[in-house]
């Protein structure tokens, strides 16, 4: 995502008032991940399955010798599976000590947002995204999800109802 696609939304990094979010892609829909919450953004890994997980747990990798639990976030969403030959970037993540690999289709830029123009999530959300959403930005071709990291990472079911 260039800084052209952000619309009226983006600012300069250069002032304190700004929300930085990293962008990913999951399915046709773009998060922003607060910048703070973000390690490490890692390419494809090899990742070993873990017996008895949940299904959206897709496993663990290792880390320069951490093991990380990975996250499939179009399972975590209740999205359609990738496929076997779509690629997936991991963004690591931290919560409670321990750290995250959230499978995304993709990452875009660290976009700095002014929070005057970010807004209350909807009623009209689906519960998909209300339960793990703190907000949101109209960018100018789309809109960013801001999510809420701790809320994806308690692993409790997310809503079916769309």
């Amino acid at each position: 995502m260039t800084a052209s696609e952000t619309g009226p939304a983006a600012v300069s990094s250069g002032t304190d008032d700004v929300e930085g979010l990293v962008s990913i892609r999951v399915g046709s829909q773009t998060f922003g991940v607060p910048v703070l919450k973000v390690q490490d953004v890692i390419a494809q890994t090899t990742i070993n399955r873990v017996p008895l997980a949940p299904p959206e747990v897709a496993g663990s990798l290792n880390l320069r010798g951490r093991i990380v639990t990975a996250v499939d976030m179009r399972l975590r969403l209740r999205m359609a599976p990738r496929e076997a030959d779509e690629g997936f970037m991991c963004v690591i993540v931290e919560r409670g000590g321990e750290l995250y690999a959230l499978l995304v289709d993709d990452v875009g830029d660290v976009l700095w947002l002014s929070p005057e123009t970010r807004e209350i999530p909807p009623v009209t959300l689906s519960n998909r995204w209300q339960s793990v959403c703190t907000g949101l930005y109209l960018l100018e071709s789309e809109l960013l999800i801001v999510m809420d990291i701790d809320q994806v990472l308690t692993l409790a079911p997310v809503p079916i109802a769309a």
